[in-house]
């Protein structure tokens, strides 16, 4: 993973653990994480966060559509756990 793209991960979960709209609209794109317990991504959120966030989103987005199998930070895996099973418990 390129820095930049390391660093609006952490930046996106650092939002992620805020009770806040943005919060809420990444914590939901987490779903890429795991689709089929977590539901899919509404690409509209993009729209209802600051442009940063969104940018973050979409370097986030760009990343994982540019890798030919699917990609899993585990060395992020314990914080999005925490994240998902803080926010969305009963999807645990």
């Amino acid at each position: 993973m390129e820095d930049r793209v390391r660093f609006a991960l952490e930046k996106l979960l650092n939002i992620a653990h805020d009770d806040t709209g943005q919060g809420r609209r990444w914590r939901t794109s987490l779903a890429w994480w795991n689709a089929e317990a977590l539901g899919g991504v509404d690409i509209a959120d993009l729209f209802a966060v600051d442009r940063e966030v969104s940018e973050d989103m979409a370097t986030m987005f760009t990343y994982l559509a540019r890798e030919e199998d699917a990609v899993y930070p585990t060395d992020y895996r314990g914080e999005i756990e925490s994240i998902i099973k803080r926010w969305r418990p009963e999807k645990v």
